[in-house]
């Protein structure tokens, strides 16, 4: 098993790419933190695998509060005694321009989907430097590197994950931790079913979401897994400070 008695916290755990990476991550032997804002789902999520014999910790949580991230941390090192992989999933997509983005959308906005990642890389660097090991794995989008229209603050906070992905794997190379992190186009998941179905014209958004990836279909939660498995794993060892796409040829 590629993450045989490793141990990873995953955010976002309860759904979509997050639920689809712990399933994963579970039979392939890791000891998973879950990591989730809604707890019933999270609660359920943790009850199937244990049914499996997975060993799992769950915690409910703003992952956008400094405290809640170092008790992550904490709290796994109470009950696992290591941390190998980080997989920060969590994030949030809102709409608007530069011009039309309020404020409060720019601030949830960088605290869901960048803060988080700096908290919790912040707390377990040095879990990991003491290790001389660990695997950091990011969910950016393809938003950050290339921009996508009407989704301002989405795209600044996606392309600041690419930032600190690459100076977290600058800064710690010699350190024996790598990060890398994970460009997606659009994926099927439950908030993008939502944002299709409260868009003024469903039909026609998913239209506009399948039309934009040439290979016809957007992606798939467990697609996106299958790529943060092999960066969380031994095989992707010689690999760090990677932005890798995963879009349909969205952007060829």
């Amino acid at each position: 098993m590629k993450l045989d008695r490793k141990v990873a916290v995953i955010t976002g755990a309860a759904a979509g790419i997050g639920e689809a990476a712990v399933r994963l991550f579970a039979r392939e032997g890791a000891r998973l933190t879950l990591v989730d804002l809604d707890p019933a789902p999270l609660e359920t999520l943790a009850g199937d695998l244990e049914k499996t014999g997975a060993i799992v910790l769950e915690i409910a949580g703003d992952v956008s509060r400094r405290e809640l991230c170092e008790s992550v941390v904490e709290r796994t090192m109470a009950q696992f005694g290591r941390l190998d992989v980080l997989f920060n999933v969590a994030g949030i997509v809102l709409g608007g321009t530069a011009t039309d983005c309020a404020d409060a959308d720019w601030d949830r906005s960088m605290d869901v989907n960048l803060r988080s990642m700096f908290y919790l890389c912040r707390s377990a660097l040095p879990v990991m430097v003491r290790q001389h090991d660990g695997a950091i794995v990011n969910m950016a989008s393809v938003a950050g590197p290339t921009g996508v229209a009407n989704r301002f603050a989405y795209s600044v906070s996606k392309a600041g994950v690419v930032g600190l992905t690459r100076s977290i794997a600058i800064d710690f190379v010699k350190e024996g931790i790598r990060a890398n992190c994970i460009c997606p186009a659009t994926v099927d998941t439950p908030s993008w079913r939502q944002r299709v179905a409260s868009s003024p014209d469903p039909e026609a958004a998913l239209r506009d979401f399948i039309a934009r990836q040439p290979m016809g279909r957007v992606g798939k939660p467990e697609e996106i897994a299958a790529l943060a498995l092999f960066l969380a794993s031994d095989e992707a060892r010689y690999m760090t400070g990677q932005a890798i796409f995963v879009d349909g040829g969205m952007k060829l």
